[in-house]
């Protein structure tokens, strides 16, 4: 079990984590500045405004959060989780479609992304049943049930034609499992596939470099000699299986992983975005082209820029210190979340801050990976930076939940 609240070796005593609140505060004034920079010459100083309203509202909830005790938190998580797990199942009959995802509900001048607070409800469900007495994660019983509070929500974003939120969902869920006391071989278990569906997708040396990776780990971990080989016979499965489900995969999906795997294949259609991002980023040199000045940015050339590519904008007019300033930042709010879930005394709490954390973390390496390349191209925000007012607000209250958490630090669940 990771959850070690009697190893706390020293306490500062402070009552606020300002590096968490500064980090968080910093990015997301240099979000607004790239998104001011993406939107100047594209006629859409609106989405600068709706942004800087909605960071408005994210610095207010993340105020009224740091006042509002994690016993309270836990005792309506289930409650909120029903809430939003309503507003999911209508989104897909009454939300508005944008580039084929149905994922957002119209409340009058205002766009709401439900599937963003559902991330937060699901984390905090998740942990309430991980942090019983009786939730032994080392039974196959605590990890389907757990599993199925994530599915559930997961299963609803799906039915948005989301794919790149769902697999949030799913990512979510193993730092959670790994820090309430799963094995490294539960967690195994968890990632091999997408690895190995991966790897097979991008060819037979590929993926045979990944089944003999997992062979070996299989072997280091000595595990049950029956369960490693159950375990790589069902990889070895998805391996063999996964060209049937690209075959039904929607044709836009199926561009955008033969985009990823050649990005040059269709430079003037689906991989248009990705070249001209690298293209922004590498252009940046050292120091960048000046604010307002970086030409792919200035010049459109990467559609609606201000929302999943935002990252180009301070790697192109910043050049490598804006994009490495941005990058530690966001390690350093990571670092600062780990550090928060190690401190603390309430299970609950120390397992919802490794949920709020992983779900920044997976964003940020899909969301940077995308921009470079290294990533699909599905629709995943980086936080605190793109533009979405749904994305930023939540965000701003995990953030919020995690000073509540510090600050109540001493108290146990």
């Amino acid at each position: 079990m990771r959850f070690r609240s009697n190893k706390i070796k020293s306490e500062d005593g402070s009552s606020v984590d300002v590096v968490l609140i500064a980090c968080t505060l910093f990015l997301t004034a240099i979000g607004l500045i790239s998104i001011y920079s993406a939107s100047y010459d594209a006629g859409g100083s609106v989405f600068f405004q709706r942004q800087l309203m909605w960071a408005v509202f994210g610095c207010i909830g993340m105020a009224i959060m740091f006042f509002i005790s994690p016993r309270i938190i836990e005792m309506l998580a289930i409650v909120a989780h029903l809430a939003i797990l309503g507003v999911l199942a209508v989104v897909p009959f009454m939300g508005k479609t944008v580039a084929g995802t149905t994922a957002w509900l119209e409340l009058g001048p205002f766009s709401f992304q439900p599937s963003e607070v559902a991330k937060i409800t699901t984390i905090l469900v998740l942990a309430l049943y991980l942090s019983k007495n009786n939730s032994n994660i080392k039974s196959i019983k605590t990890l389907f049930f757990a599993g199925l509070i994530v599915a559930f929500p997961m299963g609803l974003v799906l039915m948005q034609a989301d794919v790149g939120t769902s697999l949030i969902f799913f990512l979510m869920y193993i730092p959670v499992v790994y820090w309430a006391g799963a094995s490294p071989f539960v967690v195994l278990i968890l990632v091999a596939p997408f690895f190995i569906g991966l790897a097979s997708l991008i060819g037979t040396t590929a993926l045979l470099i990944a089944l003999g990776i997992l062979l070996v780990a299989l072997l280091l971990l000595r595990e049950n000699g029956f369960l490693s080989a159950v375990v790589f016979g069902l990889n070895s499965a998805v391996a063999v299986s996964v060209q049937f489900f690209y075959e039904r995969l929607a044709p836009h999906q199926q561009m955008r992983i033969a985009n990823f795997l050649d990005p040059g294949s269709d430079p003037l259609g689906i991989g248009y975005n990705v070249i001209q991002s690298k293209v922004a980023i590498g252009s940046g040199g050292l120091t960048g082209k000046g604010f307002l000045n970086g030409t792919q940015t200035q010049l459109n050339f990467i559609p609606a820029q201000w929302t999943d590519f935002i990252f180009c904008v301070p790697g192109e007019e910043f050049g490598f210190i804006g994009a490495s300033l941005v990058i530690i930042l966001l390690g350093v709010l990571f670092l600062r979340g780990i550090r928060i879930a190690s401190v603390v005394k309430s299970k609950f709490a120390s397992l919802v801050a490794v949920g709020f954390i992983g779900i920044l973390f997976f964003h940020t390496v899909i969301n940077i990976g995308m921009t470079i390349g290294l990533m699909p191209v599905i629709g995943i925000p980086l936080p605190f930076l793109s533009y979405g007012g749904s994305a930023l607000f939540s965000k701003m209250i995990m953030i919020g939940m995690l000073s509540a958490f510090y600050l109540n630090r001493k108290e146990y669940s």
